[in-house]
């Protein structure tokens, strides 16, 4: 696929568009049409390949009338819904929170009418992440509430995220609170997402605040141990960049960092995890934790089965993410990819 004109097909011409539309327009307030949804992923698609002045752009679109927004900036005239006009604009609107207002003009044609930082629940957001990286999600109902992300596109590669997944059964409690399933976004939500954004890597094990159990899978002496603890998000989500495993309790307050995960007494070493991805249509595989990444995922697949009660997070520095948590029902270590959800 190639576009370098900057002017939007008469058809979209980013395949990705059609695919995804079909299936998720019916859960937006103000229902775009199949045709408006599809031309914005496409405008918005072939506007991440471009550059202005060296730098790629990363712009938020939401499909919403002008008069809607208490709170926006309403230009007089209407910048065209091309990929060429979304770029040049892209260095106004690259700010978090600022949304591009998309829609139609008197004649139908679909143009961005402004900007605004106030959009309603459940309206189309189209965020673009990087060159070739969308995200489809829709805003939660007050101020506070996460967007909901619903849909990765990356190139030619479609994800539905699904909340749930019939696959693994019964969803475990900490991915509730990880992915925002609650009605206000927690502080663990907050870090896996700051966790995740500094690029390095980390892991955090989350353990009972009052069982010190975890203390059989560390190596001693712990050369980071906190006292007294501390629950500043940013603080926690810095200090898992550190070499070694960040270290808190439910309650997200810190008990160490830079602490090197062991194999406990008695306990078998891991040999496989049930590794699941929550899209639509995934399948479970069972694989060894090695498969799913290097030392700190194989360690942190070890400390979830060796301390049972507690969960092991692990941010690649490639972005990916995963939670380990022990299943009682299935006797193993289930692995869940969860990064989708955290763009």
């Amino acid at each position: 696929m190639n576009n370098t004109s900057g002017e939007l097909p008469e058809a979209p011409s980013y395949p990705a568009a059609r695919a995804v539309t079909a299936r998720l327009r019916a859960k937006f307030a103000y229902h775009p049409s199949a045709a408006h949804m599809e031309r914005i992923i496409d405008a918005s698609f072939w506007a991440s390949l471009r550059r202005e002045e060296g730098f790629a752009p990363t712009i938020s679109i939401a499909y919403l009338p002008p008069e809607h927004p208490a709170e926006s900036i309403v230009l007089d005239g209407r910048i065209p819904l091309q990929a060429e006009a979304l770029t040049r604009f892209a260095p106004a609107v690259e700010r978090p929170g600022i949304h591009l207002g998309v829609w139609p003009d008197n004649g139908g044609t679909l143009s961005v009418w402004g900007a605004t930082d106030t959009l309603p629940a459940g309206c189309f957001v189209l965020e673009v992440v990087a060159p070739g990286l969308l995200v489809i999600k829709q805003p939660g109902t007050d101020e506070l509430a996460k967007y909901a992300n619903l849909a990765v596109l990356e190139g030619d590669q479609v994800k539905i995220l699904s909340y749930t997944s019939s696959a693994a059964g019964v969803t475990p409690a900490i991915l509730g609170k990880l992915l925002g399933l609650d009605e206000a976004p927690s502080d663990l939500l907050r870090l896996a997402v700051s966790m995740r954004k500094h690029g390095r890597g980390g892991s955090l094990l989350i353990v009972p605040a009052a069982d010190g159990a975890w203390q059989e899978s560390i190596v001693h002496p712990i050369h980071y141990r906190v006292q007294p603890s501390s629950n500043a998000v940013e603080t926690l989500a810095g200090l898992t960049a550190v070499d070694g495993a960040t270290i808190i309790t439910t309650s997200c307050e810190l008990l160490a960092f830079g602490a090197k995960i062991s194999r406990r007494a008695n306990e078998p070493r891991i040999e496989q995890v049930a590794a699941l991805e929550l899209i639509d249509n995934a399948e479970i595989q069972i694989i060894h934790p090695s498969q799913l990444g290097g030392m700190r995922h194989l360690s942190a697949a070890q400390f979830a089965q060796d301390q049972r009660d507690s969960v092991a997070l692990v941010a690649s520095q490639d972005g990916r993410f995963t939670v380990f948590v022990w299943s009682e029902k299935d006797q193993m270590v289930q692995a869940y990819r969860v990064e989708s959800f955290l763009v």
